[in-house]
């Protein structure tokens, strides 16, 4: 059997197949097939019933055409002439690739998934010979070229980029369920760019009865799904193409060959709307949970929609609650067409409009008028054509321009990053200032006692003083005084356990504060991320803060002596001596050794008493700065080590989080079109 293609259709317009000499006239210019004798077996009985062939064809329901009114389109005289033509189109498909059928039959079933529950729903069963002659198969464009790869502007791919960067950098901070939608457009803006950009995929969407495949049939001029007052009628998304090379963009929706079709053949069709890739989908209300799924998936892939409602449930809450507005940052890519004007009297078309929009703006969808963007409402009939020329029309100019695929990218970075708004935009000011550094360094300070260990290493200096410039009467009783208690002027090496615990729990509050100041402000992932870096930091800081106070305290053996200590101690030495000679004299005079003479000896034993006080005083005074300044020098070196120690272990962690979340903050800007 040889079948007859496209190309064959001027050539073979004249002929007939046998049994429809009445109708030659009729069909002229339309498809035929010529079958070889040997497929004679193929054809039926000559006195089997005409109904019965067709049967054969398009299945037991298949009949009269009719509208969404439910009226016969099509007489059944008409229906049964052409059953001949369609079995024997059918047989010469079959027949001509050596037996195997070919991808795409116009009265082929459904898929498996809508053939059991929904079996009259069957797209493309009731194939007139028109739909034959029109609905080209998708598999003639198979070896055409491939289309240049799609392209995306600089913005665009700037913004890609920043959210991969931004899911990047986010993976060990937030669970896979927050970024999934992230990285979900990401891996969709790369399929979409590896294919075709000389084509706009076009879904038509809408409710049960609204009108969408007759819509649909009207956009491509011929009967290429089915329509009836059946419910639901659709039950699998179908294809059709205005041109060659759009095969990885049906195939990327899912859609198998023998649901792709071509519009009529016409020429100022097919350049007003070259690069379209129009889907039919099923009822995104319908019964059946399948055609819901086919909806939801694929309005996820497509580059642009056609929503059809119809006057009856234009206000369906679903539509405007599932769809419209989570949908809402699509509106330059959305077409909303009121079907079905009518069945509207007198001016009800135009008020059932204008609540139309009045609607979609309670929805958050921005309508394309006066030259703004956003979605394009229009009021079709697609039964009687009222409209329709203007849709297809707006439809041509929106897909010469090319531009729909990277708007659709670019609406869904936009819906991607308005829901990761809350764990990455805040707006209070987030970080951890100065002051909060240095309140968390004062803290452990005085967790380690610097003030206290700075006052003991003062008070050590100055008894130290004391002692090398004191009297030796005075020296001597601190002697004897020290002897019966311990040294009480330098700081223990090791607190007692009750000041330990102190120590540990300021230590702890010290943290705690540091944390709720570094995070507050931040979303809150990225605060409980800060919490956790400072309570990983505080483990083992206090035993830290310990090790470094034992290193850091006060040296061994006596504080350091400045130059003049040696004078005054020569000058307590001279005062002592004063009055040892003094008291020597007069003890000579009262035994009658020397001479009686009271004064000078008198003289020189009360300049001895009054000049060591006077010494030691003069030394005190002196001794005051050089000791404040050992003091502040030690309570330093305690400050550092314990800021140090605090840094290290705390501070640094919490700031490496803290510049995270300002590199997370300055992609998520760049995502959002800001900075």
């Amino acid at each position: 059997m040889t079948a007859v293609t496209d190309q064959d259709h001027t050539e073979q317009a004249g002929d007939a197949v046998p049994g429809e000499s009445g109708d030659q006239e009729r069909d002229a210019g339309k498809p035929v097939e010529e079958t070889l004798p040997e497929a004679d077996a193929e054809v039926e009985p000559e006195g089997e019933d005409e109904h019965a062939r067709v049967e054969a064809v398009t299945g037991p329901e298949s009949g009269p055409e009719r509208d969404e009114e439910g009226n016969v389109s099509e007489d059944p005289g008409r229906a049964n002439s052409d059953g001949h033509a369609r079995a024997g189109v059918r047989r010469g498909r079959r027949d001509a690739g050596g037996g195997s059928p070919e991808p795409v039959d116009a009265a082929a079933p459904a898929d498996e998934d809508s053939a059991g529950a929904w079996d009259d729903g069957l797209i493309a069963r009731r194939v007139t010979a028109e739909t034959e002659q029109a609905a080209v198969m998708e598999a003639r464009g198979n070896n055409a070229p491939p289309a240049a790869p799609l392209t995306y502007d600089g913005p665009l791919r700037s913004r890609l980029e920043a959210l991969r960067e931004l899911v990047g950098l986010s993976r060990a901070r937030l669970d896979s369920r927050t970024l999934a939608e992230a990285g979900q457009v990401l891996d969709e803006a790369a399929a979409r760019r590896r294919l075709s950009g000389q084509h706009t995929v076009v879904a038509i969407a809408g409710a049960t009865g609204s009108g969408k495949s007759q819509l649909f049939n009207s956009l491509a001029g011929v009967a290429i799904s089915e329509t009836g007052v059946r419910r639901p009628t659709t039950a699998a998304p179908i294809a059709c193409s205005w041109s060659d090379g759009s095969a990885t963009l049906i195939e990327r929706l899912g859609i198998p060959p023998r649901l792709r079709r071509r519009p009529l053949q016409s020429a100022e069709s097919e350049a007003q709307l070259r690069g379209l890739v129009l889907i039919d989908l099923p009822d995104h209300d319908s019964a059946a949970v399948q055609h819901r799924e086919h909806v939801d998936r694929i309005l996820a892939l497509v580059d642009a929609v056609i929503w059809v409602v119809d006057p009856e449930k234009y206000a369906d809450a679903i539509l405007h609650e599932r769809y419209l507005r989570p949908m809402a940052g699509h509106a330059e890519v959305m077409f909303v067409v009121l079907n079905q004007i009518d069945r509207l009297p007198g001016e009800a078309a135009e008020q059932v409009l204008d609540d139309l929009r009045r609607l979609l703006d309670e929805d958050g969808i921005a309508l394309g008028e006066y030259g703004e963007p956003g979605a394009t409402v229009l009021a079709v009939s697609a039964l009687t054509g009222d409209g329709v020329g203007e849709l297809r029309e707006v439809l041509g100019h929106f897909v010469t321009e090319r531009g729909a695929p990277a708007r659709r990218i670019a609406a869904d970075v936009d819906a991607a990053a308005w829901r990761l708004r809350p764990v990455y935009a805040t707006g209070r000011r987030t970080g951890l200032s100065e002051e909060a550094r240095d309140d968390f360094a004062a803290r452990l300070a005085d967790a380690v006692g610097a003030t206290a260990a700075g006052e003991a290493a003062e008070r050590a200096w100055l008894r130290n003083a004391n002692r090398a410039c004191g009297t030796p009467w005075l020296r001597l009783w601190r002697w004897f005084d020290d002897r019966r208690e311990p040294s009480t002027g330098r700081l223990p090496l090791r607190a007692q356990p009750d000041e330990e615990a102190t120590a540990r729990q300021r230590v702890e509050q010290a943290v705690r504060t540091l944390a709720d100041r570094a995070s507050a402000g931040l979303p809150a992932p990225w605060a409980q991320a800060v919490r956790e870096a400072a309570v990983r930091g505080s483990q083992g800081l206090p035993e830290a803060l310990d090790q470094l106070t034992a290193r850091a305290g006060l040296p061994p053996g006596r504080p350091p002596r400045p130059g003049w200590w040696p004078v005054a101690v020569l000058a307590q030495a001279s005062m002592t001596l004063l009055q040892i000679v003094g008291g020597l004299w007069l003890v000579g005079q009262i035994v009658g050794v020397m001479a009686p003479n009271l004064g000078v000896p008198v003289l020189l034993m009360v300049a001895g008493i009054i000049g060591g006080p006077i010494v030691e005083w003069s030394c005190r005074m002196a001794a005051r700065g050089p000791a404040r300044r050992y003091g502040v020098e030690a309570e330093r070196r305690l400050r550092e080590a314990a800021s140090g120690c605090g840094r290290a272990r705390v501070l640094d962690p919490v700031a490496a989080e803290l510049l995270r979340y300002r590199e997370v903050r300055e992609q998520y800007g760049r995502v959002v079109g800001v900075g």
